[in-house]
């Protein structure tokens, strides 16, 4: 099993940025993958962006070039920098983690908001 906590989410104006955090408790060991994934209102769940233990990064079309995940592997914390914040990447955002089992876990979700 692996716990995920999420944090740092927020209200902030377009243009702006947040930093979002994510830490890791349980089967640390076991854990292969961890990424973000966000959901707005009326639309389905999406990846924002993951990163292996190894160190490789996989994003989603809509955030490349402004959003960056980076990992503390001595932490188990994983980290979502969101630069040039838009209104629609308001949503809620999901730490997720996938073992090296296949198993998938979820967090509770943050609420991100963007507007002036």
């Amino acid at each position: 099993q692996v716990q995920l906590v999420e944090s740092g989410g927020g209200l902030v104006e377009p243009g702006g940025s947040l930093r979002l955090s994510c830490a890791a408790s349980g089967s640390i060991s076991s854990i292969y993958n961890m990424g973000w994934y966000r959901q707005a209102p009326g639309k389905q769940r999406e990846l924002v962006a993951s990163i292996t233990r190894a160190g490789s990064e996989n994003y989603g079309d809509s955030v490349k070039g402004r959003f960056t995940i980076s990992g503390d592997n001595a932490k188990n914390t994983v980290y979502l920098q969101m630069n040039s914040l838009k209104t629609e990447d308001t949503a809620v955002y999901f730490c997720n983690t996938i073992t090296k089992t296949l198993a998938v876990y979820w967090g509770q979700g943050t609420q991100v908001t963007v507007s002036s």
